[in-house]
């Protein structure tokens, strides 16, 4: 008789229970390794997405670098446009203090007055402050070397020339807003103030002892105590177009009575003399006591009760030359001075825009040490005679009939010249 042993090799309850549960942990070791590696996988194809997408050829460096350059001209703008903003508040202050402070007009009617001047401060601030800023911001850069790591990493002068054309023009399309529909909105307001004030106080207008020149007529004042003028000569043109002088021993200005009177005067001991022009040996004299006196608000303005010309926007000024032109009767003096207020709508704001071509080549040649010192001095010269270019070209086209668009693209089409002149001599260097 033999006896055979057989192990008995079934787990019991405790070892299948630790079987069970490693399969388990298994199957989510398996899982969890599966979700992690699909997470990788898919973590992987975004970064690779977003570097085909951003690093290609430097983008992410240069978006980065775009931002850091354009925040800082913004700040370096903003700052220069505070100082122009200043100066050119102070002197509107200081004008009309000088005009009407002095006259007694209430202070509430001033700060009105101000208040409708500000777009004009700021359409002729914006270009300037572009200049100045630009000019102290990259110079600010040249002096710290940091153009010298711009070149040192592989880039040209094209990471500084994209943020600054870009700003430029933005600030360019800021200020036209403020140039073709805020400023005439402020002229309109600030005429119909301006005109009440004169109602109401007509020796606001009327300084002792000075000429005062009006659109269609002259006046010599004399002394002036209150509302009395003495010694008060008119020179003018009546409606026959015959030349009339009237001096008066006294006058007395009151307040306008009828409507489009800005003033009325009422003369003692008057004399006038009418006489054409071609004709001296043919004249009248008229001796009077006592003689009144209106003087209408086209005196004062250039458009009496029509709209002048920057009280229009860009679109109606256009409309309103287009007619003009259109009739054979129009004069010719007046369709070039609204031709003059035409072109500076676009001429000044976008003036920022070549102000800005300008800055990047001379801030980077010139501002090589004390860059912002040397920035800011340079910019301000710039801008006095470009002010001044400005200004003969208004005088040459209102006084002298020069050619409206030529008059107010002059000194922008100078300024870009040079800056492209400057930008290829820097290539060169």
């Amino acid at each position: 008789m033999s006896f055979r042993f057989s192990e008995d090799k079934s787990p019991g309850p405790a070892e299948e229970k630790l079987l069970n549960i490693e399969k388990r942990a298994d199957r989510s070791m398996g899982i969890a390794a599966d979700f992690l590696r699909t997470g990788a996988e898919f973590i992987s194809d975004k970064i690779d997405a977003f570097q085909r997408r951003y690093m290609h050829k430097g983008e992410l460096r240069d978006r980065v670098l775009d931002r850091y350059l354009l925040r800082e001209l913004l700040l370096y703008f903003a700052i220069s446009f505070l100082f122009f903003f200043m100066v050119f508040f102070v002197n509107q202050i200081l004008l009309l203090a000088e005009n009407i402070l002095k006259k007694r007009v209430p202070v509430w009617d001033v700060v009105k007055l101000i208040t409708y001047c500000l777009p004009f401060i700021i359409a002729q601030s914006a270009p300037f402050a572009t200049l100045v800023g630009f000019l102290m911001c990259l110079g600010r850069l040249m002096s710290d070397n940091e153009i010298i790591i711009f070149h040192a990493s592989g880039l040209g002068y094209r990471i500084l020339l994209r943020p600054v054309i870009l700003l430029g023009i933005a600030i360019s399309i800021a200020s036209f807003f403020v140039n073709d529909y805020l400023l005439p909105l402020g002229t309109i307001h600030y005429n119909k103030l301006y005109r009440s004030i004169l109602a109401s106080n007509p020796t606001v207008e009327l300084e002792p002892h000075s000429v005062k020149r009006l659109n269609s007529s002259t006046l010599v004042i004399g002394n002036v105590s209150g509302s009395e003028v003495s010694d008060l000569v008119l020179f003018d043109k009546g409606n026959d177009n015959r030349m009339r002088i009237i001096a008066a021993g006294k006058s007395k200005l009151v307040s306008a009575r009828k409507e489009g009177v800005l003033m009325q005067m009422n003369m003692t001991d008057t004399l006038a003399l009418f006489f054409d022009e071609n004709k001296f040996s043919d004249y009248d004299v008229l001796d009077s006591e006592k003689v009144v006196l209106n003087i209408f608000d086209s005196s004062f303005f250039n458009s009496g009760t029509t709209v002048s010309p920057r009280e229009m926007t860009s679109y109606d000024l256009g409309r309103t030359l287009q007619r003009m032109k259109k009739d054979s009767t129009t004069n010719k003096r007046t369709l070039n001075l609204y031709s003059l207020e035409y072109n500076k709508k676009f001429s000044l704001p976008f003036g920022s825009f070549f102000f800005a071509i300008l800055a990047l080549p001379l801030a980077l040649l010139f501002g090589k040490r004390n860059g912002q010192t040397i920035g800011m001095i340079l910019g301000i010269f710039i801008c006095v005679l470009y002010w001044a270019m400005m200004i003969l070209g208004q005088i040459a086209a209102s006084r002298n009939g020069f050619n409206a668009f030529w008059s107010m693209w002059i000194p922008d089409l100078v300024i870009g010249t040079a800056g492209c002149l400057f930008y290829i001599r820097l290539k060169r260097t």
